[in-house]
């Protein structure tokens, strides 16, 4: 089932001055309910921004972007432009914006960004505030907020007696769980993460990934995660997009996606070390599939190999 749709996207930033750049062109892609999708792409090739576009803290140049089937940024305006009658254009069209900005401003609380290096984004008291911040200004009872705090708290693996700490006391990766912890208890729909585990050792990538993605399994919600990685993208994602030069490259399951590791190379993106290793034995004349992208793969194809 799709929850997000792009129609015809277009985004480019500084346009009409002699910095202009096309982050996303014509962009066309529908993204499903209730998966962890992942989203790789060379630097610079529209990942971030649509992203952004999501969460609707970007407005598409053109093109249109529906969650659930309701367009986060409506065109009335463009249209009233066009009928006649100076009084009743400038009424309609102020109304239109209005809309708009009311459309988007309850959109947005659909989908939820954990940026990279998240912890940047504290700025509150304490950890309970901090993480009470955002729904608060939805406006909810205090009984639900106190609830969600301490939901979020338990879900990103923050302990009741951090709440009264200032934030800034915490350790560098406390500090990134009560970011994630505010995020989650907004509870959106839709969670996207921008490379959340960056700068991480390997144990604490398992401790952030592997935990958001426990809570995706157990919430159910949307998850659009974005990364560098391409292990973690094997290991986590049920889909993959790849974005290249502005538009959608390859999409479809992990298997699919891995399994076409010379359209990767082509797209200037790496592809897991495990896939290079069983590549490299293949090269050496070891009949071994070469589609391996990860080591509960790697185990049953040598395990298979051993047996022969």
């Amino acid at each position: 089932m799709t929850q997000i749709e792009f129609k015809n996207v277009s985004y480019i930033y500084g346009m009409g001055t002699p910095f202009e750049k096309t982050a996303l062109d014509n962009f066309n892609i529908s993204i499903e309910k209730g998966i962890i999708t992942g989203l790789i792409g060379h630097t610079g090739s529209g990942k971030s921004t649509l992203a952004l576009l999501i969460c609707g803290l970007l407005k598409p140049t053109r093109g249109s972007i529906y969650i659930d089937g309701e367009e986060i940024y409506k065109a009335e305006s463009e249209i009233e432009l066009e009928q006649s009658g100076a009084a009743r254009r400038k009424r309609k069209i102020k109304g239109s914006k209005k809309h708009n900005r009311e459309n988007a401003g309850k959109m947005r609380f659909k989908a939820g960004i954990i940026f990279q290096y998240p912890e940047y984004q504290l700025f509150e008291e304490t950890v309970y505030k901090d993480i009470a911040y955002g729904p608060a200004n939805m406006g909810l009872s205090e009984e639900e907020i106190d609830k969600r705090v301490k939901d979020a708290a338990e879900f990103a693996g923050i302990t009741t007696d951090l709440f009264k700490k200032s934030p800034f006391e915490l350790s560098g990766g406390q500090k990134r769980r009560v970011a994630i912890a505010g995020v989650i208890a907004m509870d959106p729909p839709i969670l996207i993460l921008d490379e959340p585990a960056a700068g991480l050792d390997p144990r604490g990538r398992e401790e952030i990934l592997g935990g958001l993605c426990a809570y995706q399994e157990i919430t159910g919600k949307t998850m659009i995660m974005i990364s560098h990685s391409m292990e973690d993208m094997a290991k986590y994602s049920d889909k993959v997009l790849v974005i290249r030069e502005a538009k959608p490259y390859l999409y479809g399951t992990v298997d699919e996606i891995f399994s076409q590791a010379q359209l990767l190379k082509a797209a200037g993106l790496s592809i897991p070390q495990i896939t290079k290793l069983f590549i490299e034995l293949k090269t050496r004349g070891i009949d071994v599939n070469e589609n391996i992208y990860n080591l509960a793969k790697a185990k049953d194809e040598i395990v298979s190999l051993l047996t022969k």
